[in-house]
């Protein structure tokens, strides 16, 4: 299939197509409105099933895959621009320390978890299976497709194994679908105990937020025109500025892998730090009062829409029925520790807005940062917890772990270290979760008791 302009336009013209649909049955299904259902995933779910694996009536061409990743880019370069917020270096770790530590945890944990837990079990019900088998579980869940592609294929080039890529694709598409439904089980659980800050019960929602459509009476403005529309439109305007970081973003990555081969840097780390550059080139060209942070924001709320969409709409069901009974014995172990972390360490350590950077650990923990976004957009609509911008500041570090775990792993696992480097995963586990504790603390209040910080944003809400 020749792939142009036109295939490109018409996807994402479908995806609108299926946005709207999928808004007017948010605004009319009372179920839908009661688990809380954005859009954008009952697009992706409608794109999937109407797609070329179900009933093939939409025609989506083959590399709509390809569409979340670089959506995610795009985000992740708005997500500074605009932000005139003075702050110290010191103010800035305190900020993202705990999230740095906390995030980090989560990888090696279920790493430590798969390899010990998952590893003991395959070895005495599964004996005929890889021990490598087990590394493919968090590689899907924690790393999405683009980890188990990369433990898959060095697998096949280490031992000759060729089932791993399968396999792994099978656990990044169970994470997913974890991710999406788990999280909204667990969403609405966290509104009836009065653990989101954001949202709060179905019945005390607003109508605008069961239905998604704002009153007349309700709507606001979304942001302010800064500059002339007789020179340039002002959404025109702020574009360019987010293009511009992701732009840059893109040409640095490829330079950079270019002079590092061997090296897999992610792209939308650097676009965000493209985003923080610009920024500070604005500030230096004294044009900071000509960027409207509420309309950046919209620009990159909206590209969540498309990546989830697309994200879902993508999902490879066939390899789901590959290597069923083992498959589901890891994944139960990846869910226990997904849950676990959320209602026993991040409702403990976080700081503040526990439920919100939970919530987004677990969808980007169990399938993609995409989903990650998802859920805490179901939550914090506006984005004021803050979760998702330390999150990409922490990852500017975290990036590097996730590399190290997926460069080292295979070797590990094909000579036999599996059980080693479990325990040294588990060990790194525990020191991060104790610094965090000496650093931060443990809080002893209930799950829905405010903590530091938190009345003062909700008052500004």
């Amino acid at each position: 299939m020749n792939l142009g302009p036109y295939n490109l336009l018409m996807d994402f013209a479908l995806m609108s197509v299926l946005l709207f649909v999928s808004q007017f049955l948010r605004a009319k299904v009372k179920l839908i409105q009661k688990l809380l259902l954005p859009s954008s995933l009952i697009a992706g779910f409608l794109g999937l099933f109407l797609g070329k694996q179900f009933l093939n009536i939409i025609p989506f061409t083959d590399v709509i895959s390809s569409y979340p990743y670089l959506l995610v880019v795009f985000l992740f370069s708005s997500l500074f621009i605009g932000n005139n917020q003075k702050s110290t270096l010191k103010q800035i770790m305190n900020d993202v320390g705990d999230t740095f530590l906390l995030n980090t945890a989560v990888y090696f944990g279920q790493y430590a978890f798969a390899l010990l837990l998952g590893g003991a079990f395959l070895l005495t019900m599964f004996p005929e299976i890889q021990q490598s088998f087990a590394l493919l579980m968090p590689g899907g869940f924690i790393g999405g497709h683009g980890a188990a592609a990369a433990f898959g294929g060095a697998f096949k080039e280490l031992i000759g194994w060729e089932e791993a890529l399968p396999i792994g694709q099978t656990f990044a598409t169970i994470g997913l679908l974890v991710g999406t439904i788990g999280g909204i089980i667990v969403i609405n659980i966290g509104t009836r105990t009065k653990s989101t800050r954001f949202i709060k019960t179905m019945n005390e929602l607003p109508e605008s937020m069961q239905t998604g459509l704002v009153p007349e009476i309700e709507q606001e403005s979304m942001g302010k025109n800064t500059v002339s529309p007789m020179s340039i439109d002002p959404l025109t305007w702020h574009l360019v500025l987010v293009l511009m970081a992701t732009c840059a973003g893109y040409y640095i990555t490829n330079y950079l892998q270019k002079l590092f081969p061997s090296l897999s840097i992610p792209m939308f780390s650097v676009a965000m730090i493209c985003g923080v550059i610009l920024q500070s080139l604005l500030k230096v060209l004294k044009l900071t009062p000509y960027v409207n942070k509420e309309v950046i924001t919209r620009i990159g709320s909206s590209a969540t829409d498309y990546l989830v969409g697309f994200g879902i709409a993508s999902i490879k069901i066939s390899v789901v029925l590959q290597y069923l009974v083992p498959i589901i014995v890891m994944s139960l172990i990846g869910i226990v520790f997904v849950v676990l972390y959320l209602y026993f360490i991040s409702r403990k350590m976080f700081k503040n807005f526990w439920f919100e950077r939970g919530i987004f650990i677990f969808g980007w923990s169990t399938g993609v940062v995409a989903i990650g976004v998802t859920l805490l957009r179901i939550v914090d609509p506006e984005f004021k917890s803050k979760a998702l911008e330390d999150y990409g500041m922490a990852y500017v570090l975290m990036s590097f772990v996730e590399i190290g775990l997926i460069a080292i792993l295979p070797s590990l696992m094909v000579n036999g270290l599996g059980f080693v480097a479990g325990f040294v995963c588990l060990a790194i586990f525990i020191v991060l979760l104790l610094i965090a504790k000496k650093k931060y603390g443990v809080f002893k209040g209930k799950a829905g008791d405010l903590r530091p910080g938190e009345a003062e944003i909700l008052a500004n809400s």
